[in-house]
């Protein structure tokens, strides 16, 4: 693990130091992408200035209670569609063409539904990320060692200890897999909603910074998104590998 780690490094800083030189020598131009370097510093006066803090707010929230919504909801729905084998039998053709779905298609009618505002991308979000998590919850719950339920019934436990004690944390992987995707799809889901049909919002101010060719701005929020992101999902995956270590040993 250490090896790749570090594999992973290397790779990482060599093409952000190939970008920085490229950029910096003129082999890219400024008007197709700044270097990273000016990427920071943009990022830096962004966050300074008085007129992106509402932008981020609304984006930030809006993820936040779609990516809750998704996380326990797909749970609760995969739980039950694994515990029910004829539920799942019946959905399991809807969630495996799922994906294949336009969902900004449903935007007008979440328009009609909800109403103008930030409600329709929350929905959007959600149901966009609350299937990779319904996925991740019923695969998981499949791959529970067989050796580990007779242990259960040998040891008679009771069905909610059996469930809370055995299946959820051999469940473990699975679960936290389907959260980094769940909080990756909710940020699609808003800022891509936002990029095309909102005001407001980070996925707006990308693209007003790309119509008025304001490349400091636009990398600056895209720079800021990934860092989010990142680390998010580097603290789940520190914590996977806690849990693995743990049950490892």
């Amino acid at each position: 693990m250490k090896k790749a780690t570090w594999i992973r490094t290397v790779v990482l800083v060599g093409a952000v130091g190939a970008l920085e030189i490229a950029c910096r020598t003129g082999a890219i131009p400024a008007t197709m992408i700044i270097a990273p370097s000016a990427m920071v510093v943009a990022v830096v006066k962004l966050l300074q200035s008085d007129d992106i803090g509402a932008h981020i707010e609304q984006t930030l929230s809006a993820v936040a209670i779609a990516m809750s919504l998704a996380i326990v909801f797909g749970f609760v729905i995969g739980f039950i569609l694994n515990w029910v084998p004829f539920l799942r039998r019946a959905f399991s053709p809807f969630l495996a063409a799922y994906y294949a779905i336009p969902h900004f298609a449903f935007y007008p009618l979440l328009i009609v539904i909800f109403g103008l505002g930030s409600t329709p991308l929350i929905v959007l979000a959600t149901v966009f990320a609350m299937v990779a998590m319904i996925l991740a919850t019923m695969a998981g719950l499949d791959r529970v060692p067989r050796v580990l339920l007779k242990t259960a019934r040998i040891h008679r436990l009771s069905l909610l200890d059996e469930i809370w004690r055995v299946r959820l944390p051999a469940a473990a992987p699975h679960l936290l897999s389907g959260l980094k995707l769940a909080v990756a799809y909710s940020f699609i889901g808003v800022i891509a909603g936002e990029f095309i049909l909102s005001t407001s919002g980070i996925g707006h101010e990308i693209a007003y910074s790309y119509d008025n060719f304001d490349n400091p701005r636009m990398y600056a929020l895209i720079l800021f998104v990934l860092t989010i992101v990142t680390t998010f999902n580097m603290a789940v995956y520190a914590y996977e590998r806690r849990l693995m270590r743990r049950r490892g040993a």
